[in-house]
């Protein structure tokens, strides 16, 4: 072989062994290319998971889970601060066993001293490989599992800092690095702006609350019947919610009882609800015809002068008869009423419900008539106290019409607070509920309560007499 040809020979191992070592640096780097892409497709996740709440406490918890998961830390805490951010106003852990908790028992949440402090006066990233040795460690106290490793971020956003998230322990006892720095720094950014919207979303639905509050009456004295109502707003900042009830005594000594719905969740629904009361309160006073009557005015009177939209509504009037009450009362395409009876029973009044409001004024309102008893109890509501997308609407009613039952006995008001509570509905909608309870003993009509009766012929005196007026007590909300 030519010596030449054989010196080319002896090159092809050391030719190989750098190609070989060519490929592995390029497979190295397409590696960590590809976890780099993966884990920046896990920050936009975790970004979008975080943004989409608005709950303040469930964006708080879902911005430590998902920061322990982008850096698979065994345990994670957030210290959100004081308005003045000199200290922490609250303290969430998350990865806590129960055995842990429970060894915590009774211990103080910390106060932003020592290293969970060092953040507080210096927002900038903080990484610690060995807690114990750090100058400001003040050391766990009794019952706390071990924490070697920690890896601190302050929440900010638009240049103000709202907490500081706190990441201990990798799983697999490694310290945390830059790269989990840098990760948990990008989402802390996210982080901070969904803590302030969800501070806002707070803010505009308290806001959007007190605004419909005030839109609602304060019920009146209507003695001798208790009367009580609830309203919960719903579950979204701009579901201000048209939902409204009234009660009130007529001068013909009738009471009068109407809860109501007004299509749509704006401040335009809201308003409308307003004006469609304070037109129903003054049409009740004005006419003595049935409430078919007074609805069919109300929806002439409405489509005449607005553009209001499409409204339900349930108007009822108890009335004295002879052994005592009559329920008398139309339905303009709302849930029917719900009646409790003296032994603890509830049935829903089903009957014709009538066209709601704003579809044609010209088609005639059906009237219903039924007696009612002493010590019964009438219960209107609006839908979004039963309506529920996975749940047909008969199965809300019935489930309903179960919780009535049993907590009949319960005092007015707390019944009323009872049924709202059974989050029945799915909370998107606002819901109201109105309940009036008869007393035990049955009027007599011809009684006013001007003479004093025969002693051994008690009776009531009438609703709207004046010593039934003297003796009348606030039950409203």
């Amino acid at each position: 072989m030519d010596p030449e040809d054989g010196a080319g020979w002896a090159d092809v191992p050391d030719r190989s062994h750098r190609i070989d070592d060519e490929m592995d640096r390029i497979v190295g780097r397409l590696r960590d290319l590809a976890d780099t892409q993966r884990r920046f497709q896990d920050l936009l996740d975790a970004v979008i998971a975080v943004g989409r709440e608005l709950e303040l406490p469930v964006v708080l918890r879902r911005v430590i889970t998902t920061a322990m998961g982008l850096v698979d830390a065994r345990y994670g805490a957030l210290g959100v601060l004081s308005e003045d951010g000199e200290h922490l106003e609250e303290f969430i852990p998350v990865g806590l066993s129960e055995q842990q908790v429970a060894a915590l028992a009774g211990v103080a949440l910390p106060h932003g001293r020592g290293l969970l402090g060092h953040l507080i006066d210096h927002p900038e990233p903080l990484r610690v490989a060995d807690i114990g040795a750090h100058p400001n460690a003040v050391g766990f106290p009794p019952g706390h599992p071990p924490m070697r490793t920690l890896l601190g971020v302050a929440l900010t956003g638009r240049g103000r800092v709202y907490g500081n998230l706190y990441l201990c322990e990798r799983r697999d006892g490694q310290p945390f690095d830059r790269h989990d720095q840098d990760i948990v720094v990008a989402l802390a950014g996210a982080a901070g702006l969904a803590i302030e919207n969800a501070r806002l979303y707070r803010q505009v639905r308290a806001s959007a609350e007190y605004f419909q509050r005030l839109l609602l009456p304060r019920l009146p004295d209507v003695a001798p019947f208790s009367v009580a109502a609830v309203y919960r707003p719903a579950a979204t900042p701009d579901h201000v919610g048209g939902d409204w009830y009234d009660a009130l005594m007529l001068p013909d000594g009738a009471c009068a009882l109407v809860i109501g719905d007004v299509a749509g969740h704006d401040l335009k629904s809201a308003a409308t609800m307003a004006q469609t009361r304070n037109m129903l309160r003054a049409l009740l006073y004005d006419r003595r015809t049935p409430p078919s009557g007074v609805l069919t005015q109300l929806d002439r009177t409405l489509q005449a002068i607005t553009d209001n939209p499409i409204t339900t509504t349930c108007l009822a009037r108890i009335e004295p008869a002879e052994d005592g009450w009559t329920l008398h009362w139309s339905n303009a395409g709302h849930p029917p009423p719900l009646l409790i009876g003296p032994d603890g029973t509830a049935r829903y009044l089903h009957a014709d419900p009538g066209l709601p409001l704003g579809v044609d004024p010209d088609v005639p309102r059906p009237d219903h008539k039924r007696p009612l008893p002493g010590n019964a109890t009438l219960v209107l509501f609006t839908d979004g106290l039963v309506e529920h997308p996975h749940r047909p609407l008969d199965a809300g009613l019935t489930a309903l019409a179960q919780v009535a039952a049993a907590h009949a006995a319960l005092p007015l008001e707390d019944l009323c607070r009872t049924l709202a509570d059974a989050h029945l509905g799915d909370g998107r909608d606002d819901l109201a509920v109105l309940a009036l309870r008869t007393p035990p003993t049955a009027p007599t009509p011809g009684n006013t309560g001007d003479t004093l009766p025969d002693p051994g012929t008690a009776r009531t005196p009438h609703p709207g007499g004046p010593a039934a007026r003297s003796r009348r007590r606030s039950f409203s909300t």
